[in-house]
């Protein structure tokens, strides 16, 4: 496969994975989760790869979620709301080495849900994380909200996915949503003493450490799945339309309406 909204670059023995769409902040199109995919299953099937890194090009975003310019109503490509963003999520989840989220600017929406699945997330000091859904007619109701109140508690969740505040780099740390924050200029350094540590541990032993954690929280698979086609099925909806239009206008969306 050709690349075209994804950098693969191999550093050591860690695949670095970058979204490469800065333009729109790192946002992703059905092209853009299908080379993710590809991506992930060549590191998968490297046994010279040790760990995987995902991040986002630039200094502004790691991932603002799904790119609401490439569709009207639903994602291009194929897949559950036109887009194959249940495998990418499975694969992060099951390839077995360690992924590093790098995140290095906003993670926001579905992006902030891609750096909650990732094993290990180290963050820019000036990187933001945040959910948007019912801010703009949309909701996850599987790993981004299941996974999230693993990581962060129950209550904190709902804040987050609830008020669709913002939190700084250090906020995340302190609520366990990242391992790490550094200067923005400490961040690729930062990663590379993780992956080249990585590199000298025993990747068998990795691997089954990662099923082991994956297996107390693997129902929510199920549920995430349900949850996807529930959102294709919502999207379709004046109300989750309206969410969109609003954002696309710059206005406050008027849900009341919509109230039965």
């Amino acid at each position: 496969m050709t690349y075209e909204d994804i950098i693969y670059d191999v550093r050591g023995r860690a695949a670095w994975i970058t979204i490469n769409r800065p333009k729109v902040y790192n946002a992703f199109r059905g092209r853009t989760v299908e080379e993710l995919i590809h991506a992930f299953q060549r590191a998968a099937n490297d046994r010279e790869i040790a760990s995987i890194v995902l991040t986002g090009a630039g200094e502004k975003a790691f991932c603002t979620g799904g790119d609401q310019s490439a569709h009207e109503g639903s994602y291009d490509g194929r897949g559950v709301m036109g887009l194959p963003i249940d495998e990418l999520q499975g694969l992060i989840r099951d390839v077995p080495k360690p992924v590093i989220a790098r995140v290095n600017g906003f993670a926001i929406g579905g992006g902030n849900v891609l750096a909650t699945l990732c094993d290990l997330t180290i963050a820019a000091e000036h990187a933001q994380f945040g959910q948007v859904g019912p801010k703009v007619g949309s909701f996850d109701a599987g790993w981004g909200t299941s996974l999230l109140a693993r990581s962060v508690g129950d209550k904190r969740a709902r804040e987050i996915w609830f008020l669709n505040e913002r939190y700084t780099a250090q906020q995340a740390l302190e609520m366990g949503l990242v391992n790490k924050v550094v200067p923005m200029a400490d961040l690729d350094a930062a990663v590379t003493d993780w992956t080249d540590k990585l590199a000298e541990r025993s990747p068998t032993a990795l691997a089954f450490l990662k099923r082991s954690f994956n297996a107390d929280s693997d129902s929510i698979r199920g549920i995430s799945n349900f949850a996807l086609h529930a959102v294709k099925l919502f999207y379709d909806t004046p109300e989750s339309k309206e969410g969109v239009a609003a954002f696309n206008e710059k206005r406050t969306p008027d849900f009341h309406k919509f109230v039965s």
